[in-house]
């Protein structure tokens, strides 16, 4: 039951609703969206969701937005309010089933998946993403010749605050939201490298406390890359017709400027597949990176009938 405060409305739950005040603020967004104004939507976005809370369209493009300038804590949260919905959208289902999976997640991104399908049995994305969440739920890390590790071993999901790492590098590893094991093996060293004021004393005690272990950064990542490479292939071959040999052509063939090419060689983007896997919020978190590359980057792939992976809109 809803009961009306003045200009406001209560929900069964005694929260405030102010749709039109949402409405309205929701609107201003949507054009500074549109303008490609992504701060000024979140502003407006926010706004929005703090007049009405429960409309599930603002929450969405609120999250979206969020997702797209790297605040991924708040917007898996909003993902997660919104899917919790009796018929949450679609688009919600399938961009909180990616945060899942790039979180290692892979039990909720099935979820996620597979409640789309539901909906939907012939949803192209997500059967595309049911097949690389299936693969990554069941990879396996090589450590040395005959001996793995299960990924989701208690081993990999300890904090890494449980072990012996000063407390620079232990700030610097929350900082970039890196909570588990299994975590740094998803990380390269360029990465960390490329992180503000992560230093050389700290890269070379995390990557001690690995080799202790018998690993090493970025070791997860050749198997996420097969089968992440895999669903590209597939949804490229699909939508522009290009074949395994496009896709592993290198990205030098693509003559782009300096500071796009360091951006790359810091994401370890070597192929037009490993390109084709990354986000636009993927690359605009590399230092120094700014719109005109990413603008450089996505017209060169346009003209190849390719595209940087996206979120659902």
């Amino acid at each position: 039951m809803v009961q009306s405060t003045g200009s406001a409305l209560l929900d069964g739950d005694g929260k405030v609703r102010d749709s039109q005040t949402a409405r309205k603020y929701f609107d201003t967004a949507l054009k500074a969206e549109q303008r490609g104004d992504r701060h000024q939507a979140i502003e407006a976005y926010e706004a929005a969701y703090a007049a009405d809370p429960d409309d599930d369209e603002v929450c969405f493009r609120l999250a979206y937005c969020l997702d797209l300038v790297g605040e991924e804590d708040e917007a898996l949260h909003l993902y997660e309010q919104a899917s919790q919905l009796p018929t949450p959208r679609l688009n919600v289902l399938i961009n909180l089933a990616i945060m899942y999976e790039d979180k290692g997640m892979y039990a909720q991104a099935e979820r996620c998946i597979r409640q789309v399908l539901a909906t939907e049995p012939n949803h192209a994305r997500a059967r595309l993403y049911l097949k690389d969440v299936i693969a990554s739920r069941g990879m396996v890390i090589e450590e040395e010749p005959g001996v793995a590790l299960e990924r989701n071993s208690a081993l990999l999901e300890t904090p890494v605050t449980d072990f012996d790492l000063s407390v620079r590098a232990r700030n610097a590893l929350r900082k970039m939201n890196i909570r588990t094991l299994a975590d740094l093996l998803r990380v390269t060293e360029a990465e960390l490298r490329n992180f503000k004021n992560f230093g050389e004393a700290s890269l070379d005690e995390i990557k001690r406390m690995l080799a202790q272990r018998g690993l090493r950064l970025g070791q997860a990542l050749d198997v996420r890359d097969n089968a992440a490479k895999k669903a590209v292939y597939d949804q490229l071959k699909t939508n522009s017709g290009s074949d395994d040999e496009a896709l592993n052509r290198n990205v030098a063939e693509l003559n782009l400027s300096v500071r796009a090419r360091k951006a790359l060689a810091l994401l370890n983007v070597q192929s037009l597949a490993d390109l084709c896997m990354r986000t636009e919020a993927e690359l605009m978190g590399v230092k120094n990176f700014g719109m005109t590359s990413l603008l450089e980057i996505k017209n060169k792939l346009t003209d190849m009938g390719l595209s940087l992976r996206k979120l659902e809109a």
